[in-house]
């Protein structure tokens, strides 16, 4: 009886954690194995697979299309990650002052585009930025300014699509500075007001340093998500003009919609590896720093 009882104890946090380990087999570890294989095969999503070994890659290695496509991303991480970073840093601290009045109200107002169903804002942006009956270009022509094809030419239609991102999940950013500022010690301000620093040296003597590994876990997430941006120019601008705005994830989607399954998954891996480069150099660059 005891050894039974020893036994039911031994087994039971396994039958505990079994549901977890089998929907992360199912959901996780079979796809990214399906997926894999897939990525050397050219399948067209009936049929047989045929097996083609590295052709995908080298084909998408040696393809204009694919280094566009993270060309693009790339001048869209440029253009939103420093400003996001600044303008999420600067509102983290203004909402950590206990002296600010309504504080709360402030931070649900930057919360709620980050909570608004990316599609409506989309094409809110749409409906805003239309070169022809756009209230952005009704207010230059108010002030004697000409029309600008926000999403219609090659010059403007990046930072237009960026502005849509900032603007959607700054509030993300800020909740997670604002979570690494108050675990700073408060002690630490005090006797940097008696040395007598002053605001903007607090800023950036004290409260960058302390958040560096705050910061760069945001940098980490929004390099995946910009990398990843499908929704934004599928809604907004449908990868063009001329190709412009077709980010890494718009290009993955266009293998699917010519059921090309093979080449995507391959395409998938390569964004992947890259993602996780840039994640590494990032974490290399804070521990330097450490």
């Amino acid at each position: 009886m005891f050894t039974g009882t020893r036994v039911r104890r031994r087994i039971a946090p396994y039958l505990f954690v079994a549901p977890f380990v089998a929907v992360f087999l199912a959901f996780s570890v079979y796809p990214l194995i399906f997926t894999a294989r897939l990525s050397f095969t050219d399948w067209r999503g009936s049929g047989a697979a045929q097996w083609v070994g590295w052709d995908n890659y080298t084909y998408l290695l040696t393809n204009a299309g694919f280094w566009g496509s993270m060309g693009n991303s790339a001048v869209l991480w440029l253009l939103i990650i420093p400003a996001q970073l600044v303008i999420a840093l600067l509102a983290a601290v203004l909402l950590n002052n206990a002296k600010l009045k309504m504080r709360s109200l402030y931070r649900v107002a930057f919360v709620v585009p980050f909570v608004t169903p990316l599609v409506a804002i989309a094409q809110v942006w749409v409906v805003v930025f239309d070169q022809n009956y756009g209230a952005v270009n009704g207010i230059l022509n108010l002030i004697g300014l000409p029309d600008v094809g926000w999403l219609t030419t090659s010059t403007w239609a990046k930072p237009t699509l960026a502005l849509l991102f900032v603007w959607k999940t700054t509030g993300f950013i800020v909740l997670i500075l604002l979570s690494g500022l108050q675990s700073i010690d408060s002690t630490v301000y005090e006797a940097a007001d008696l040395d007598g620093a002053g605001r903007g040296r607090q800023l950036w003597s004290i409260t960058v340093p302390l958040l560096r590994r705050t910061i760069m876990f945001a940098v980490v997430l929004q390099t995946l998500a910009v990398f990843q941006m499908f929704a934004e120019p599928f809604v907004v601008t449908q990868g063009g003009p001329y190709g412009s705005t077709t980010t890494a994830g718009y290009y993955l989607y266009n293998h699917i919609t010519r059921a090309d399954l093979g080449t995507g998954a391959a395409n998938s891996f390569l964004l992947v590896i890259f993602v996780m480069a840039l994640s590494l150099l990032f974490v290399r660059l804070l521990r330097a720093k450490d």
